[in-house]
């Protein structure tokens, strides 16, 4: 059986292994970084009278990498404290130190050689049992093994991540036939659970699932491209969201990745595959002509785009010069938008004969769907497999099979074959056997085709689809914002599922609601959902039409019965654990911090930011803030009420948004009690492990309090502060007149340093303060500007 891992190597410090190593430390592994020994001294090593034998000269490679992701954007380590987790050093003098670890990963350059000669010396030193794996993004796992040891071959595989390793989900585990089929399933199961990673097992072939299909797709693309007329900026506009796949499309894509990667990516299947396939995966030559320039994207300030002020322009292929973006605007293209989902547009375009978008769009789309289906068994065991890939390394929305249904598999096989196009026999034959889709849902369970009839889809326990849950097991209560679902084991779940999850009178009720019925007849209640974000705040365009109508009596109560129901959940006698990810915000944020806890996605991004908009926090969140700073305090310790309101001042005013679970810990929204999930699947069952345990632990709600508070002093040092920005110009009048409002608030009004006052009394004032915000002209501009444009405006 394979070493449990608790510490890590990685060979090799570019912006993957690097990456790697960040993500490692991310999940608390001390992880060693080495890389090669510089072969001579930089000016400022001379200038500084070091030489080739000084450790920081031996080290740079890797010292440098360690600095570059602090900078790099977006942001590989989750805070930045996680660093320190990482300790650099080189291939010379601290390869011995391998024999420390438990897990070795080599991201060196991609050439088979050079990681043969590595894998010779880790072999030398690893001790018998430690897991070794490569990154490599397709050459041969099998050949790199060759030579080496049984017990080094038996804990070899490949581990494919995507980069940023941080983000991206998708780890390709690429075993040999040698690997312990025990090291295969232990890794899987670290990945999903540890490393938070969607895992997929992947076949030793060239580039492996996601990059082979990927590079097979973007170059049908640019084929399509050429062959049909179009521009650049028209390929993209209707390749991106459209057709389910991410905003960056076809050739932004390619921008973000690097054109010298993609090339380099597709040059490997070119090379290790014949005939009318081997064309395929050969690179159009314009872009050998942009290698050739250096216009490789991104990382070169020009590629297929090229930003020009406030202009972005698209590359002529045929010129090789930059011109005005295009979009492809045609009947099937405005069909498509106003059609409901992705499987809806998508047969809206791909059948629209003789319409320029729908014949671009099927000619993309067919051969790639043909050219997939006929990998299966070459590429991975099966269809879900390869429909997971595309999902979680390429950001598409459906993998290929799963689109293929959506676009229905008998209507778009009879177009095909009217073409002349090959459809795979497997395919045929499943149709002629009556099976008229690759996937089927029945009881809550799904199924695939594979030949010779429907298979189950395996999935983790930890995997919760609040759809399936519904079908199987009903819905207890919902209105137009929220459903109650029994999620079993006697625990609840509360969805929201409002437009944007935006927090209304509906899912007002439905918290209310839901605690009565939780506290009949469940052990605790779960407040998630699967939406694009958890929640984005309260609903905007209402409390501004309410304002804008001068309704202040109705929304001093809406705001009253918001501050109500997350004070009832505070105190409810069964637990409630909320489960946060991505954009918690305001409202958001404050359901979350009346939880009992907080079971957060690693990817949380919380923050109270109503000072946007002009307001302040209405429903709690600026005195819950300051209590969970408090309570996160040392027993015992002398507490400076001053400082914790300051802090939390500081956090609500600068509208702070923490950029993980890890940071939103240190922002003060999460204490050590609150959890935090690695993998974004299996947040609810740990959410809902969460409130079984707080049950079994005889759970009682928190003894209701008195609060000090920092009172004239506070609210004077607070203030203090937000002058000295104001007279300096960072802040406006109406940011003074907010900060003024705030402070009072959090200082609990003008009442002696060390008062202790009553939760309702700071609910009150936040109330009072946030009503008198809302009634502001200046205020309701700002709302307005951030309805319509997005973002905050500065009056």
């Amino acid at each position: 059986m394979a070493k449990r891992i608790r510490r890590a190597a990685v060979l090799g410090s570019g912006v993957m292994g690097s990456g790697i190593a960040a993500h490692l430390a991310n999940v608390g592994i001390p992880t060693l970084l080495l890389d090669i020994v510089p072969r001579e001294l930089t000016k400022e090593e001379e200038a500084k009278g070091w030489t080739l034998e000084h450790r920081q000269v031996r080290n740079r490679l890797a010292d440098q990498a360690l600095q570059k992701l602090l900078k790099q954007k977006p942001a590989p380590l989750m805070t930045k404290d996680n660093i320190t987790l990482i300790e650099t050093g080189n291939f010379e003098d601290d390869f011995h130190r391998l024999a420390e670890v438990d897990w070795i990963i080599e991201v060196v350059v991609e050439n088979l050689d050079v990681k043969k000669s590595v894998f010779a010396r880790v072999d030398e030193v690893r001790t018998p049992g430690t897991i070794v794996s490569s990154n490599t993004s397709g050459i041969s796992i099998a050949a790199m093994a060759e030579g080496r040891s049984d017990d080094f071959k038996k804990h070899f595989l490949g581990t494919h991540f995507f980069n940023p390793p941080r983000y991206l989900k998708l780890l390709e585990i690429i075993p040999t036939e040698h690997t312990d089929p025990d090291v295969v399933a232990y890794m899987k199961t670290f990945a999903e659970d540890v490393l938070g990673k969607g895992v997929v097992l992947a076949k030793d072939t060239p580039n492996f699932i996601a990059n082979r299909i990927g590079t097979y797709g973007l170059l049908v693309t640019v084929r399509e491209m050429m062959e049909g007329g179009y521009s650049v900026g028209e390929v993209d506009s209707v390749t991106g969201p459209l057709i389910g796949r991410p905003k960056s499309a076809t050739f932004r894509t390619l921008d973000v990745v690097g054109l010298d990667t993609f090339v380099h990516v597709a040059n490997n299947v070119y090379e290790n595959v014949e005939g009318e396939e081997k064309e395929a995966f050969r690179v159009p030559e314009f872009m050998n002509t942009m290698l050739d320039n250096g216009w490789l994207g991104s990382k070169s300030g020009q590629g297929f785009f090229l930003k020009q002020g406030k202009d972005i322009l698209e590359l002529n292929y045929v010129t090789m010069q930059y011109e005005p973006r295009k979009k492809l605007v045609t009947p099937a293209v405005e069909m498509a938008k106003q059609a409901k989902g992705t499987a809806a547009k998508l047969q809206t375009l791909v059948y629209a004969d003789g319409d320029r978008a729908g014949t671009l769009l099927w000619n993309i789309i067919a051969p790639t769907l043909l050219y997939t289906s006929g990998l299966v068994g070459e590429i991975a065991d099966d269809i879900v497999a390869i429909d997971r890939a595309m999902k979680w390394g390429f950001g598409w929305e459906q993998g290929p099979f799963e689109l293929w249904d959506a676009i229905g598999l008998e209507k778009s096989v009879r177009k095909m074959q009217a073409e002349g196009r090959d459809i795979p026999a497997w395919i045929t034959d499943m149709l002629a056997d009556g099976a008229t889709s690759f996937y089927q849902t029945k009881n809550g369970q799904r199924f695939y085709y594979a030949p010779g009839g429907y298979k189950t889809v395996e999935e983790s326990e930890k995997v919760i689809h609040i759809r399936r849950l519904k079908e199987t097991r009903g819905v207890i209560k919902k209105n137009a914002g929220a459903s109650l679902i029994d999620l079993g084991d006697d625990v609840a779940l509360l969805e929201f599922h409002s437009p944007n999850n935006a927090i209304g009178a509906d899912i007002v009720f439905m918290i209310n609601e839901a605690l009565e019925e939780v506290n009949r007849n469940y052990k605790g209640l779960v407040i998630g959902n699967q939406g694009k974000n958890f929640c984005v705040g309260a609903n905007l365009a209402m409390m501004l039409m309410e304002a804008q109508d001068e309704n202040f009596f109705e929304l001093e109560l809406a705001v009253r019965q918001f501050q109500q129901a997350l004070l009832k959940m505070k105190y409810n006698p069964k637990p409630v654990v909320v489960a946060p990810f991505a954009m918690t915000l305001g409202g958001g944020a404050e359901v979350s911090l009346a939880a009992s806890r907080i079971q957060a996605a690693a990817e949380t991004y919380i923050g109270l930011v109503e000072v946007g908009v002009g307001l302040i926090p209405g429903g709690g969140g600026n005195k819950e803030l300051y209590i969970k700073r408090l309570n996160s305090l040392p027993s015992g310790t002398d507490v400076d009420y001053v400082k914790v309101a300051a802090k939390t001042f500081e956090t609500i005013a600068m509208a702070k948004v923490s950029t993980s679970a890890a940071e939103a810990r240190e922002l003060g929204f999460l204490n050590d009690r609150d959890g935090m999930t690695m993998n974004g699947d299996h947040l609810l069952y740990e959410a809902k492990q969460a409130v079984l345990a707080l049950y079994e632990d005889g759970y009682r709600p928190p003894v209701r309090r008195k609060v000090p508070v920092a009172g004239e002093s506070g609210y004077a040092a607070m203030l203090l502060g937000a002058q000295s920005m104001f007279h300096s110009g960072y802040i406006s009048e109406h940011d003074l007149k907010i900060a003024k409002k705030l402070a009072y608030v959090l200082a609990g009004g003008r009442v002696p340093y060390g008062t202790e006052v009553d939760e309702q009394y700071l609910l009150d004032l936040e109330r009072e303060a946030f009503l008198s915000l809302i009634g502001e002209p200046k205020t309701q501009a700002r709302m307005q500007h951030m309805l319509v444009k997005g973002k905050p405006l500065r009056n």
